[in-house]
């Protein structure tokens, strides 16, 4: 059959399309924000804003900066950059990203994953808390603002519909097992130098004779206050007070003075503004950490953006995100900070406590700033022990072995590609795992492409409708007719499969086949193989005396397999198709 696929109406197929608006098409795009609103999302929320909505953007900003002090001092640490380096990453990027992000409850600013990656590249060329450091630091933000700023100008915001949730979970696993063994030399007061997580618990187990008890102690009090917080008292930002009663604790007994390492003193005041300059050969070195930085950093904050956007029927805009995060980034690269990256955990906060606005993130950076300028002094006493303590409690909240159980029920490869991630973080590291497990990703779409699923079709009275034979024992087969659907597109990777999966339906069915039903349907997609294919199926079955019907197929992809064919029938349904099948063969017999 040439030309325009013929197409039969019948009743299962009554009802019309919508109809067209004057522009010829049913669809009809969103309402276009103004360029303000659409440049600065959060001046969208400027018009309305009363006194109760500020009440509660107010409680949510101190309480988020509360959570946030004590954390980002430790994965400043964790950085192998000085402590109040922590705090400078909180300021002007919280700005920026609220004047810029499409996201209404989203916190940025330091993360654990993000903080063991500028590790992993910083320390590599510079000593810990070095002036040298600090710079790479700096300019290391730079280069991941840069690409996040590339991707925007190139609209790569689609890029979010294909991050895999198995490499999320096993990296996300992977990097609190990588956190969690990366400080129990600080509660253990034992200097590791060892860089992996492997070798350092092989160091620590080494030098476990040099265990300073008055540390540990301080630590292990820390741990378990902030355990049973997470779980007796989540809401309340019990960080915040342990660390306050860890510096007041230090001042009284001394704690210094019989072993324990303080913070040291951080300089009061707000950071210099200045572009950091190291030579081109550590930007060069820097430049493929900064990528992975970018990959991790977008997965995780449209993962979380999302997650809570839909909470509140909200719509989050991947390419407003990307020019979001790029504002975010060299915000912290000229202002002394560090790559950041969305917070889980003080999203999860801020969302609590009732804000519906980023108005809330301008109120903890203002929180923040008065911190910076007024309350620096008693921080110096602070055990550093303690902020080891902050970040395991935060590893600890990480892992979620419920999510692990929802990947093995829904499917054992997905459930695989995150522990290899898991294993190739904690073994390889962090970026080789995740170009490893990408990969597997990859290979895992085209595997499932490559066997799409499929059915043989029965009539279900119960159901009034055509299903699947194996999944319904009173489906009824008619006589002589073999209806196979296809679940996916037909193209190259998959036609030579699919064409076999049509012979061995003919093969079993339970009497002569006079006829083929193809169920079109979902089969959205045709290349130049899948027609090939096709073509070859239709002279096997002309020559085996099998007619060739097609049922549902819609346009584009109807037009191109009716161009293709010669003999084969197109019809609008199943029902329909098999009625032409059956009155064609009692044709023939009675010819």
């Amino acid at each position: 059959m040439n030309g325009e696929a013929a197409v039969v109406n019948d009743p299962e197929d009554r009802e019309g399309p919508p109809a067209p608006d004057a522009s010829g098409t049913p669809f009809r795009p969103a309402k276009t924000d103004p360029l303000l609103q659409r440049a600065i999302p959060v001046a969208k929320e400027l018009p309305g804003y009363r006194t109760p909505t500020a009440r509660r953007d107010l409680l949510a900003g101190v309480t988020v900066a509360a959570l946030a002090i004590p954390s980002a001092m430790a994965y400043a640490e964790l950085a192998g950059l000085p402590a109040e380096v922590g705090l400078y990453a909180l300021l002007l990027p919280t700005v920026a990203y609220a004047f810029l992000g499409s996201s209404r409850q989203l916190i940025v600013g330091p993360e654990g994953s993000l903080s063991a990656l500028v590790a992993a590249a910083v320390l590599a060329l510079a000593t810990a808390g070095s002036p040298e450091a600090l710079e790479l630091a700096g300019a290391l933000a730079l280069l991941v603002a840069a690409c996040f700023l590339i991707a925007w100008l190139l609209r790569l915001g689609w890029l979010a519909d294909y991050l895999s949730r198995p490499v999320l979970v096993g990296y996300i696993h992977g990097v609190a097992v990588v956190l969690i063994i990366g400080q129990l030399g600080k509660l253990a007061g034992i200097d590791i130098d060892a860089g992996d997580p492997l070798p350092q618990l092989v160091e620590l187990g080494r030098e476990i004779g040099d265990l300073s008890w008055t540390t540990f102690a301080v630590g292990a009090v820390a741990l378990l206050l902030l355990i049973g917080a997470r779980y007796k008292t989540p809401r309340l930002p019990a960080a915040l007070f342990v660390v306050i009663a860890a510096i007041v604790a230090s001042k009284a007994l001394g704690l210094d003075e019989h072993g324990v390492a303080v913070v040291g003193e951080i300089p009061p005041g707000l950071p210099d503004l200045q572009l950091p300059s190291p030579g081109w050969e550590d930007v060069i070195q820097l430049a493929p950490a900064a990528v992975g930085l970018f990959l991790v950093s977008f997965a995780d904050e449209m993962l979380t953006a999302r997650s809570f956007a839909g909470r509140h029927g909200q719509h989050i805009r991947a390419d407003q995100e990307l020019l979001a995060m790029g504002g975010a980034n060299a915000a912290a690269g000229i202002s002394q900070g560090f790559p950041v990256g969305a917070s889980g955990s003080r999203t999860a906060v801020n969302d609590s406590m009732g804000a519906r606005s980023q108005i809330a993130g301008l109120l903890a950076a203002g929180a923040i700033l008065l911190v910076l300028l007024f309350l620096t002094a008693p921080i110096a006493d602070l055990p550093k022990a303690v902020l080891g303590a902050v970040i395991i409690n935060a590893a600890i909240g990480l892992i979620q072995p419920a999510v692990w159980r929802e990947l093995g029920d829904t499917d054992r490869v997905e459930l695989a590609i995150a522990a290899v991630t898991t294993a190739g973080v904690i073994l390889t590291g962090v970026l080789e795992a995740i170009i490893f497990a990408a990969g597997l990703s990859m290979v895992d779409v085209v595997r499932r492409s490559a066997r799409p699923h499929d059915a043989v079709l029965g009539w279900v009275d119960s159901l009034g409708r055509w299903a699947d034979v194996a999944r319904h024992d009173d489906a009824q087969i008619t006589p002589g007719v073999v209806v196979y659907r296809l679940d996916d597109r037909l193209f190259f990777a998959n036609a030579s499969y699919v064409k076999g999966r049509i012979q061995e339906a003919l093969r079993g069915a339970s009497t002569a086949t006079t006829a083929l039903v193809l169920d079109a349907e979902a089969m959205t997609h045709i290349d130049s193989a899948g027609l090939h294919a096709l073509d070859d199926l239709e002279g096997t079955l002309d020559a085996d005396g099998i007619a060739l019907h097609v049922a549902r197929a819609k346009p584009p992809t109807a037009d191109r397999v009716a161009e293709r064919l010669n003999t084969a029938q197109f019809h609008g349904t199943v029902r329909a198709a098999v009625q032409a099948a059956t009155r064609d063969e009692a044709a023939a017999r009675g010819g």
